[in-house]
């Protein structure tokens, strides 16, 4: 296994094993930071959720105040004057049929997030095998199948991200880039996790948050409390 280096090593002896309240951990971020690249600042939430059980799937979109640091490429499946709107509102690629055969022909994905009208689901439908595996089949939950188009590409391109818990009860997520201002990275913070804390399921008993951890891509990872979310 490969040995840390001394910036690793430095930044956990620093960071420990204790909670830190938000703005501690982004500060710990900022210092533990290095200047090779700009890394992501991700977090991820572990939940006390058993997702094969439907009423247990805990989703949603947020639009993070302050974007993610990348611009996504948006993809809308639509026909008539709804190409014309995904078009003008910077789509970055829009088609009908035409585009659903060269999904399937090609496997063609250079797009992070698929948009669809209803009326196109149908179709669509065919790509379920092809987009369901990388995460990006249009869905209605996600606000992803849709006839408005326009507010739609605008929120995606601002910043809009979906959360989802996997199948063993985690939420990952990238939320702003180390560059960012500090106080940028702790809104989106906040943001994200108030988000998640929104969707409880109504029906889950016990404790729903087991833990919070914000990370940089070479940062250890840092244990958040949650006692500010809590008053």
């Amino acid at each position: 296994m490969p040995k840390k280096g001394k910036i690793y090593r430095s930044a956990k002896d620093k960071i420990g094993l204790q909670e830190h309240s938000v703005e501690e951990a982004v500060t710990l971020l900022k210092e533990s930071r290095t200047p090779k690249f700009d890394e992501s600042v991700d977090i991820s939430m572990r939940l006390g959720v058993d997702p094969k059980y439907p009423d247990q799937m805990v989703r949603g979109t947020l639009v993070l105040p302050h974007g993610t640091g990348r611009v996504k490429k948006v993809l809308v499946i639509a026909a008539g004057e709804k190409q014309k709107e995904a078009s003008d509102a910077g789509a970055d690629h829009v088609g009908g049929d035409e585009i659903i055969e060269k999904i399937q022909k090609e496997n063609w994905f250079d797009y992070d997030v698929v948009i669809a009208t209803p009326d196109m689901m149908k179709s669509v439908g065919k790509l379920g095998k092809l987009l369901g595996t990388k995460g990006l089949m249009p869905s209605p939950k996600s606000g992803t199948v849709t006839f408005n188009i326009k507010d739609t590409v605008a929120e995606i391109k601002k910043g809009r991200v979906e959360f989802r818990v996997d199948k063993s009860g985690i939420i990952n997520s990238s939320i702003a880039k180390i560059s960012f201002d500090r106080e940028k990275i702790i809104d989106n913070s906040r943001v994200f996790i108030s988000a998640v804390l929104k969707a409880r399921p109504a029906t889950l008993k016990g404790k729903y948050v087991k833990n919070v951890f914000l990370s940089s891509t070479m940062s250890p990872s840092i244990k958040i409390s949650l006692l500010e979310f809590e008053k």
